[in-house]
């Protein structure tokens, strides 16, 4: 038997939970095993170990998006769930739930109008309650976190809990899809690469995202003006009442802080454990024109990527070898990489691989996400080595691979975020010459901030869609339960200083400062942490003020097999601690770009 034979047979053979009822059958619609079918048992075999896509198991098996139809269902529950794989040993069921499209406007309400949100849940073996995951973004998908780190996060929160993710709407499989184009070959041909010089390209990206706001507006119709995180915090109200779940528990994550903190605004009584973690300023997100807070310790971050280098040595970090001080390192750094906007590297492979080094795509592309996520600092030490002893072809080949411009994921981002926020002429000057001088004072502000402009071009200009909600962040809020906030010391896009802002807004939270950079708790492994938020999850248990959490180990400049950080008797923490090294190397909680 082939592989993926072994595989297709492995994922037919799944069984309902224990004490379900299996449904009579899926509707008529299904897909046929065939080209599709084949392509995603291919897909199913190469990636295998990220663990079991929902929409390729269900068109392997003749399962339809949409499970109201029949399948297992819970007491107490509203919902039909279809088994849809497993992941390390551990039952995926996957749903769908139709929402109003506006939750405030009953008028909207009455006409039928709805969004479809897809639904995967890993079952916890102890579980009574659901805590609801969102990764991040916006436009991350809730769905494919739990199928691919699902594992890690069950080990971290334990068997007393379900983890339900979902595509908020408008995000991944959920309908309509937010779009600015009818279909791919429209977006291929009408998406550029544009060019980012602020001030000699700036007539032309700006005439251009005219037209690309116009479009999004009309490929969305009434739809698009009702993607925004105040609808998907009702969204999440809709989600409980399926599972028959009166109490909200949740876990956010960049992005998704911002989601936390509406829903704990909004629904304060059924705010029973909320944890936002790499907090995002909610104040700025839907009040401020420019994200100064967002960047107050991106250059931080990076400082300590050069910090720990010198101190890691050239065993450890390949940069090392180019300078003996940090601060002698990073002016290396910055003016190399600053050299490639004039001279950038033309890297051939193939004729179908190839292409250029420049200032934008190595800055932007390889130095700022490993930011995020130290874990990657030692490939990235590599590359950039390479690069500066006059050798672009690994770190080009980095770009190559992750490299989509025609990502429909953009266009959620550009949806929510600019539906949140206060955009066009309201915020800012019409006229491009004063538009340019503002966004450069704000750029002269970090080394990465000029990251943002495309965003906020495109934030100017967004006029079409008309603003839904009437959302407004207040401080001196009272949940069922206190919030609990986590933060790394150093974030490179939701600082400290936010999460602190939200531990002031929210009366009795408490915040946990994990020391070290990195986005997110996940960043970086803490069984500390880990510690947190189990016992505030299962008991409600808040830290003393101003906790702090060590990172275990030496989490910086890891060589790739080194599989453990620290040491531990006990078994569990060891559990936990593996699987937080896994996230840390694998983890994309996602902040807008």
């Amino acid at each position: 038997m082939s592989n993926m034979e072994s595989e297709k047979e492995a994922l037919v053979s799944d069984q309902p939970p224990i004490g379900c009822r299996r449904g009579d059958g899926p509707p008529h619609g299904i897909f046929r095993f065939g080209a599709k079918a084949l392509l995603a048992t291919t897909l199913l075999v190469l990636g295998g170990q990220l663990g079991i896509r929902p929409a390729i198991w269900r068109a392997l098996n003749g399962v339809p998006s949409h499970c109201s139809h029949g399948g297992a269902t819970y007491p107490g529950e509203k919902i039909a769930w279809t088994p849809c794989g497993s992941v390390n040993d551990h039952e995926l069921e996957c749903a769908t739930i139709d929402v109003p499209m506006d939750h405030f406007n009953a008028s909207n309400k009455a006409g039928g109008k709805a969004f479809s949100i897809p639904l995967t849940r890993l079952r916890g073996k102890n579980a009574t309650q659901n805590l609801l995951l969102n990764p991040g973004g916006p436009g991350g998908s809730g769905t494919e976190f739990i199928t691919r780190r699902g594992a890690q996060l069950n080990a971290i929160v334990g068997e007393s809990f379900h983890l339900l993710g979902f595509d908020p709407r408008g995000i991944n499989e959920s309908r309509p899809q937010a779009s600015c184009y009818p279909d791919f070959e429209t977006r291929r041909r009408l998406t550029p690469v544009r060019s980012k010089k602020l001030v000699e390209d700036s007539g032309e990206l700006f005439a251009w995202t005219a037209n690309l706001v116009q479009a999004c507006a009309d490929n969305m119709g009434e739809h698009g003006a009702y993607i925004n995180t105040p609808q998907t915090a009702a969204d999440m109200n809709d989600i409980l009442d399926a599972v028959g779940q009166e109490d909200m528990y949740y876990w956010g994550f960049s992005y998704g802080t911002l989601l936390g903190q509406t829903y704990a605004t909004l629904f304060s009584d059924r705010s029973k454990r909320v944890i936002i973690d790499g907090v995002a300023n909610q104040f700025d997100w839907y009040e401020e024109t420019l994200d100064n807070e967002a960047i107050q310790d991106t250059d931080s971050v990076f400082e300590g990527f050069v910090d720990e280098c010198v101190k890691a040595g050239p065993e450890k970090c390949a940069l090392a070898s180019l300078a003996k001080t940090k601060e002698t390192l990073s002016s290396k750094l910055v003016s190399e990489i600053e050299n490639l906007r004039d001279n950038p590297i033309n890297v051939y492979i193939n004729s179908t691989v190839h292409g250029i080094v420049d200032y934008w795509n190595v800055w932007h592309q390889v130095v700022f996400p490993s930011l995020y996520r130290p874990a990657q600092w030692y490939g990235t030490a590599e590359k950039l080595a390479s690069l500066l002893q006059g050798n672009a072809t690994d770190i080009f080949l980095q770009i190559y691979r992750q490299e989509d411009p025609f990502d429909p994921e953009e266009d959620a981002e550009r949806f929510v975020t600019l539906n949140d926020m206060t955009s066009g002429p309201a915020a800012w000057p019409w006229d491009r010459a004063e538009a340019v001088a503002m966004m450069q004072s704000f750029f002269n502000q970090s080394l990465f901030a000029d990251v943002y402009y495309p965003f906020y071009v495109t934030k100017r200009a967004w006029t079409t869609v008309p603003r839904t909600h009437t959302y407004v962040p207040r401080r001196g809020v009272e949940t069922a339960h206190p919030l609990l906030i986590l933060s790394t010391t150093y974030d490179p896009v939701c600082p400290l200083i936010s999460a602190r802002g939200a531990n002031a807004a929210f009366e009795g939270s408490r915040l946990v400062e994990l020391k070290g950079y990195g986005h997110c708790s996940l960043a970086v492994p803490s069984v500390c942490i880990a510690h947190h938020v189990r016992d505030f999850l299962l008991e409600g248990k808040l830290p003393a003020e101003n906790a702090k959490c060590d990172a275990d180990g030496s989490p910086y400049f890891v060589k790739p097999d080194d599989t453990t950080l620290a040491q531990f008797d006990d078994p569990e923490d060891r559990k936990i601690h593996l699987a937080q090294v896994e996230l840390a190397r694998g983890m994309e909680s996602r902040w807008k770009f």
